[in-house]
């Protein structure tokens, strides 16, 4: 049965947003135990390597940053200036939460992936981490990053990967099929929520893909980055 939160059309963003405002009060639980938390040490790398070589007064756009972590972390990591931009009203509204509790100077603002409001140049670095899956047109979302970027400057993309290994992709592929439409039953009483990851998957470019975009693009010093024996990719590229 095709999952209700998955669209190819016209659709795909509603439907993505209804997924993520059903997702956000427990979304942050949830991705702990999903990755067993190594998704906050895949993060911290992402914004290492975005901030890498930047300047003392970085600006950071963390695009379809949800409820704020890599935001947070390239304020931590010296940032001057980090804005976390996602159309998804309710995981904002708990990204504004966690501001507001510990007070950090970030900014966070609704926008479209596909559309964003900000001119030509006006970031050292941009971040997306499990975003960039869940677009209707993935090459203009890079397109988008990429005009936004200053020449030289750092993109780093985290998603979940498609590993080489036909081992550890059949395992890899096993323990979603068994943990996500359980942790859709426990968490929202919809299995379906987390099993969207998997249908998102099946369409999507995975690192492999996403690197000979980002060349195909022009980037420069592109690399990829296969935490968990490549059940996660993370992409870095440089405008030229």
């Amino acid at each position: 049965m095709p999952n209700k939160f998955l669209s190819h059309d016209q659709q795909r963003a509603p439907k993505v947003e209804q997924l993520f405002t059903q997702l956000a009060p427990r979304y942050d639980l949830a991705n702990d135990l999903q990755s067993f938390g190594l998704h906050r040490l895949w993060k911290r790398r992402v914004v290492r390597l975005a901030l890498g070589g930047a300047p003392a007064n970085a600006r950071v756009l963390d695009l379809c940053c949800g409820t704020g972590d890599m935001t947070f972390e390239a304020r931590r990591q010296g940032a001057a200036l980090t804005v976390g931009v996602d159309f998804a009203q309710a995981m904002l509204d708990v990204a504004r939460q966690r501001r507001d509790a510990v007070g950090a100077e970030v900014f966070f603002a609704r926008g479209n992936a596909l559309r964003l409001p900000f001119a030509d140049g006006s970031f050292d670095a941009v971040t997306i981490g499990y975003g960039l899956r869940n677009v209707a047109d993935v090459e203009q979302c890079l397109r988008e990053m990429l005009r936004v970027l200053r020449p030289s400057g750092r993109l780093v993309i985290l998603d979940f990967g498609k590993p080489a290994n036909w081992l550890v992709r059949t395992l890899y592929a096993g323990y979603l099929r068994a943990a996500l439409p359980l942790m859709g039953w426990l968490f929202h009483r919809d299995p379906q929520t987390y099993l969207y990851i998997i249908e998102s998957l099946r369409t999507f470019p995975a690192q492999r893909g996403i690197e000979a975009m980002m060349r195909s693009a022009g980037m420069t010093n592109v690399r990829v980055f296969d935490p968990l024996l490549g059940t996660m990719g993370i992409n870095y590229g440089e405008r030229a």
